[in-house]
Formats: C-alpha cells, sequence, structure tokens
C-alpha cells in the first residue's frame, strides 16, 4: 500500500461508518478496520470525516465573455478549486463565432494541459450553430465530451431559438450526450434591459429587475417542455428562484427527464446585495440575478429533497477593480459572474451546521451525483474499490472567518467576506496524492488530468469503473 487514511469515518452519499481506507497506485485498494501499513504513509484522521473528493460541474476557467477573459487560468482557479477541497471539475469549452467545436477543444486542451492541478473534463458550449455544428455534436462523445450547453439567453450574442433546442435535444438523444440550458427568455430581459437604460435606470440594483423570476421560469418551462417533446434528458444550469423550481416539479411530475442545479450563491446572496454602496453591489452582478432571500430556504429544502440534483459555482471571476468597473455607469455592461469555486463545498456544508442537509445528501449533492450525472462514476465521486483514491478528509470542527486573504483565487474580492463557518477540509487526496493540506496547495503542479467522460444523464446512470484519463 502507497497510503492508508486511518481512524476516520467514511461518508458517502449512502453510508456512514468507521473505517481504514488504503490506497495503492492511485485507487482504493481496501477499505475496513485496523488494516495494516506496511511502510505506507498515514493519515491520521481522528475526529474527522473521510469523504470522495468534491466535484464541481460549473466553471469558466480562461473563459472569453464580454470582450475580456476571466482572470483565473487552470493554474490558479484549480489551486483554489483543491484548497476548498474539489479534486475534479467540469469546464466549459467556449465556441468562438465561427469556429468549429473541435477547434475550440484543442484550444481548451491546451490552456489546461499539464497547466490543470487537479482533474477536469469539458461541457462543449455552442454559440454559433449551423449544419456543421450540429453534425459535430454527434462526435463530441468519442473525444470524452458528453455534454454541452445552449443559452437561451443573452441575446445577439449567444442566445438559440427554440428550433435550434429540439434539434440539439434529437442529436444529443442519439448520440447518449446531455443537453445543459442556460434558462432566461433572453428577448424578456434585452427587452427590459434596453426599457431600464432609456429610463436612465443604470444602477447596478436594475440588474435583478431587467431579469426577474418569470423570465427564468418561463425559459426553464419551455426548455422542459421541448425536451419532452423529443423524449430526452436535460439539465438545467444555475436554478436561482422558486418559480423555476416549480417548472421543474410540473415537468417532472408529467415524466419529463429534467435534471437541475443550483450554485452556492443563490443560498447566501439577496436582491438587495445589488443596491450596495459604492459599487460594491457589482460583485453580486451573476446571471441570473441573486434573488429576494425567501428563495434560500425554497432552494436549500429542494437540495435536501433531490428536487435539485446538484450545486455547483458557476465560477466565472470577473476582477472588481478592472473588469466589473466597466459598468459603473451603465449595469447592462458588467460582466456577469463571480468567484466561488474555493468557497462552494464549504459554503455548502454550513447547511449540515444548520440543520438543511444530512451528511450523506451533502456528499451526494457535492460529488455523487454531479459524477453520476457528468459520467464520471462510480470512478469519481465515491469512495469505493478500484476507484480513484480522490479523498477529502473534513474536520468538523475547523473553524475560520472567510476573507479575501484567505483564498488563493486570482480575482480581487469573495461573495463571502467576513462569514464564519465552521468545517473545513484539513487534507484533500487526489488519486493518491495530497494535493492540499490545511488549506494550503502542497501537489504536484500540472498534474491534473483529462477525464474522458463516459454517457451524461440521469443521475441514476453509471460509466464503467475502469475509464481511463487521457
Amino acid at each position: 500500500m502507497d497510503l492508508i487514511v486511518k481512524n476516520g469515518t467514511v461518508v458517502t452519499a449512502t453510508d456512514t461508518y468507521q473505517a481504514d481506507v488504503a490506497v495503492s497506485n492511485g485507487v482504493v485498494a481496501q477499505i475496513g478496520t485496523e488494516l495494516a501499513t506496511d511502510g505506507a504513509q498515514v493519515i491520521d484522521a481522528t475526529g474527522c470525516y473521510v469523504m470522495p473528493g468534491a466535484i464541481d460541474v460549473h466553471t469558466h476557467l480562461s473563459s472569453p465573455s464580454f470582450g475580456m477573459i476571466t482572470v483565473d487560468d487552470f493554474n490558479t482557479g484549480t489551486i483554489a478549486a483543491a484548497c476548498g477541497g474539489t479534486t475534479s471539475i467540469v469546464d466549459f469549452c467556449m465556441q468562438a463565432h465561427g469556429q468549429s467545436l473541435a477547434d475550440a477543444l484543442v484550444e481548451w486542451h491546451a490552456m489546461a494541459d499539464g497547466i490543470a492541478n487537479i482533474d477536469y473534463g469539458f461541457h462543449s458550449v455552442v454559440t454559433d450553430m449551423n449544419d456543421s455544428v450540429f453534425e459535430e455534436l454527434a462526435t463530441l462523445p468519442e473525444q470524452g465530451v458528453t455534454s454541452f450547453k445552449l443559452f437561451m439567453a443573452y441575446k445577439y450574442m449567444a442566445m438559440i431559438d427554440d428550433l435550434t433546442l429540439i434539434r440539439s435535444l434529437e442529436q444529443a438523444k442519439k448520440a447518449g450526450a446531455l443537453v445543459m440550458v442556460h434558462a432566461e427568455n433572453g428577448d424578456a430581459a434585452y427587452w427590459l434591459q434596453k426599457k431600464h437604460i432609456a429610463e436612465g435606470k443604470t444602477e447596478t440594483k436594475y440588474h435583478a429587475t431587467s431579469r426577474p423570476p418569470r423570465v427564468e421560469a418561463e425559459a426553464t418551462g419551455r426548455a422542459i417542455a421541448m425536451a419532452e417533446l423529443v423524449g430526452a434528458p436535460i439539465y438545467i444550469v444555475h436554478l436561482s428562484c422558486e418559480e423555476a423550481l416549480e417548472e421543474v416539479v410540473r415537468g417532472r411530475l408529467r415524466g419529463v427527464d429534467v435534471l437541475a442545479e443550483t450554485c452556492t450563491q443563490y443560498l447566501y446572496a439577496a436582491e438587495e446585495d445589488l443596491d450596495r454602496p459604492d459599487f460594491e453591489g457589482a460583485k453580486f452582478v451573476f446571471t441570473p440575478p441573486p434573488r429576494p432571500a425567501h428563495n434560500h430556504e425554497v432552494l436549500w429544502r429542494a437540495l435536501e429533497n433531490d428536487t435539485l440534483q446538484a450545486i455547483s459555482s458557476d465560477h466565472a471571476p470577473w476582477s472588481f477593480a478592472e473588469q466589473k468597473s466597466r459598468g459603473r455607469n451603465d449595469f447592462t455592461q458588467i460582466p456577469n459572474g463571480g468567484p466561488g469555486i474555493e468557497e462552494r463545498v464549504i459554503m455548502t456544508y454550513q447547511g449540515v451546521n444548520e440543520g438543511r442537509l444530512s451528511l450523506n445528501r451533502f456528499v451526494d449533492i457535492v460529488a455523487t451525483s454531479p459524477a453520476r450525472i457528468f459520467g464520471l462514476y462510480p470512478r469519481k465521486g465515491t469512495i469505493g474499490i478500484g476507484g480513484d483514491a480522490d479523498l477529502l478528509v473534513w474536520d468538523p470542527n475547523a473553524e475560520m472567518t472567510i476573507t479575501q486573504s484567505e483564498l488563493h483565487h486570482a480575482v480581487d474580492y469573495t461573495n463571502y467576506e467576513g462569514m464564519q463557518v465552521r468545517g473545513l477540509p484539513r487534507t484533500v487526496i487526489l488519486r493518491g496524492q495530497i494535493i492540499a493540506q490545511e488549506r494550503e496547495f502542497v501537489g504536484e503542479p500540472g498534474a491534473g488530468q483529462f477525464l474522458h467522460r463516459g454517457k451524461s444523464g440521469s443521475h441514476t446512470s453509471e460509466a464503467p469503473a475502469g475509464m481511463a484519463a487521457d
């Protein structure tokens, strides 16, 4: 054996028990009590939980948008992820106008290969659909990319029409891929933005009223209806409000295979944060916007009861001082998005402390269900013999105050500044190698591997344990 984690409480999505976990050649080799060390490196996890490494399936590293590029690349972003307990991400590979999906993937591989510090996969983002790109969709799974994203928002930038959505769902169904949808009515949001600006309503607070809950709910319901017509699964990204959640529930009651995530910021930020003085509200300009605070309880409850399957960061790290500031006189010019790749697991765990989530459900939404949905299970997302030894030794009693100075991302703020938290990662292990200790990165730079994912779809699906990393 190479490494043994001893004396901890193993926690998976379904079980909690006392056991040691032994690692050999990067995979879990034994699970049991009083395992012989035989010269292996020993990690004493007394008083700690031993969980599967967390998986973030919604990040935007080195991502171009709004004529700029997010400030975290695959180096800084994955260091931050590791220090927060995340061992795998699935990032968005953004197609440029006139570009093939294959060429976009070449670019993203070049940005991540030898640079990423944790394991990574890609979703393809389709922003310029044409017949050739449409045919390319069928080839994505053989490249290990089994999900792609479409926008119902951002008119004149990336927004698709209903026919494109229907055809894409049909193609994905044939190819064994999963369509992910940013569900907002782009026409309505565009009209409201123009109306606000014409009326002199340029402050950050109007970001919320230009994209109200009904705009999100309408598009969510329409996307689900299109999936129903085709008989294909669909995944709703960054769901933020009760109205959109109701559409998910209605779809499921009709038998539609609809999956959905929310993001950590929607559990904590509220609409009034957009009206913070001195332009501080720009830090909370993400899309969909933060909602009235009553939605927090709705989303927590939906996470606990599996109405929502996963929690992601939607890490879109735009700098406050240089990038967000371009919208000081016009909220429509503020790049949408915020950081959260390091804070995601910690802030979600506060739901355990507050009695909103069971410990097993916490593991499910930060690791297991994302792995199942996106073709990584059981290699990732659980602790099982033969699976990757991605392990998170979690100290439930460790405390800290979240401050920008304690974080590792490249962006210049955190939306959780000053919050007191309890429960932190002590040791983070990737394929049997310690990559973070006491929230400091200690891993081998650039050791992350590309994840050639299996079929995406239902969160009950399984991919082969022997899936190779490229």
